[in-house]
């Protein structure tokens, strides 16, 4: 019989996380840059995709930078209540 292994879950949230950076960068850019392939090809014109795409790498950018700070927030909150956890136990 084989041992069970125990894989530690910080693991799979740091995947998830690298994961959910990424779409929320590459989708923004992917749909900015085919819409402006579509206006394009329908208005004649050979700038708009260029435009949409730094629209949409802003806005990816915005996406991440939230995330980003949301999990700090996170973590500081969760420092913060092992700390407080830690002098009430003393």
């Amino acid at each position: 019989m084989k041992p069970k292994r125990h894989y530690n879950k910080s693991v799979y949230r740091s995947l998830a996380l690298v994961m959910q950076l990424g779409f929320d960068m590459l989708v923004p850019i992917c749909l900015m840059t085919a819409f402006g392939i579509f206006l394009d090809r329908k208005l004649g014109t050979s700038f708009l995709v260029i435009l949409l795409f730094f629209a949409g790498a802003l806005a990816g950018a915005q996406n991440v930078y939230r995330l980003a700070r949301k999990i700090m927030e996170t973590d500081e909150d969760h420092e913060k209540k092992e700390r407080e956890k830690k002098d009430e136990d003393k």
